[in-house]
């Protein structure tokens, strides 16, 4: 009786602690060791992040609590904000500052006009060349371990969005600057293309990341701030529920008998969307639509695909 008993506090704890919460990652701290540290502030089951940073970078990390995990996918595709300094005139191996450096060149004293129209060329759609020290994956293991391994591997380019490119600061060698940016993009590529552009190279120098996935730097909470709130108990004021995680996201308030479909796991069809305040459109493909009930609980997340009269369950949480 006991340990069922004790099963369900813990149930009722995840449910309680599941949602979404912005950390302020300082310096010189792996991801990984900060989700680690929640994990262990908060005793969750599960905490996982919506988008890595490099250890040398700090600002907003993303950590998704128990079965917020789940909302990962759709968190990592959001855009997001940094502020980067661009250090002209060196390249590294890595590209940023923590590398071995691989060449050097003094001819770097720029107009700033020059720099300004050069840095400008990157905005709206490019293609990038990820770095081969990154975290993606060849045949199952991470590119920057092969890179280390002296067996380098180069994946193709691929296509990334700048949506703008605000030049803050200019102090040769140093361009500082803000770039709003699509998922995916590699702010390390980003200094070595515009050095490499300029003609005298170039490397990341610094690193803040200002927002991800809607969640802004003045919401992040450093770990310090974060345990003092976790010890008094006062969850509410740093955890961001699942349903105001997704903010972007089309909702509908679910009726009773939508709540008892997706409970059940019954197919959901556009009938039974059209009391709510989506509007299915004859062109929506591939939409992700959140369902929660009265008191902005989430239920569901359901896709809009290739079905024109049914949708797909993305994700339940029939609890």
């Amino acid at each position: 009786m006991q340990d069922s008993g004790n099963k369900k506090q813990a149930l009722i704890n995840q449910q309680e602690l599941s949602g979404v919460v912005a950390v302020d990652k300082p310096q010189n701290i792996t991801s990984a060791k900060v989700v680690a540290y929640v994990k262990r502030l908060l005793n969750a089951g599960k905490v996982g992040h919506a988008g890595t940073l490099d250890p040398f970078a700090e600002g907003v990390l993303v950590c998704c609590i128990n079965d917020a995990t789940r909302l990962a996918r759709f968190l990592l595709a959001g855009s997001k904000t940094y502020e980067a300094t661009l250090k002209l005139g060196i390249e590294t191996d890595t590209q940023d500052s923590t590398g071995t450096v691989t060449a050097v060149s003094r001819g770097f004293d720029y107009p700033e006009d020059t720099i300004r129209s050069v840095v400008k060329q990157f905005e709206g759609g490019i293609e990038q060349q990820p770095p081969v020290f990154s975290a993606l994956k060849h045949k199952g293991t991470p590119l920057y371990k092969l890179a280390r391994q002296g067996t380098p591997v180069q994946k193709p380019a691929r296509s990334v969005h700048i949506a703008s490119i605000k030049i803050l600061e200019i102090k040769l060698p140093l361009v500082r600057f803000k770039v709003c940016c699509s998922a995916g993009t590699y702010i390390r590529t980003l200094c070595a293309d515009i050095g490499k552009q300029l003609g005298c190279g170039g490397h990341l120098f610094a690193l803040k990341r200002l927002a991800s996935s809607g969640f802004k730097i003045e919401q992040a909470l450093s770990l310090p701030a974060l345990e003092k709130l976790a010890s008094a108990g006062k969850y509410s004021r740093f955890i961001v529920s699942m349903a105001d995680a997704l903010p972007d996201m089309p909702a509908c308030v679910a009726d009773q008998n939508l709540i008892e479909k997706i409970r059940h796991g019954k197919p959901v069809t556009k009938k039974d969307l059209s009391f709510g305040q989506v509007s299915v459109k004859k062109n929506m493909h591939d939409v992700n639509i959140k369902v929660v009930d009265a008191g902005n609980k989430l239920l569901a997340v359901l896709n809009y695909g290739k079905d024109p009269d049914r949708f797909s369950y993305a994700c339940v949480f029939p609890n």
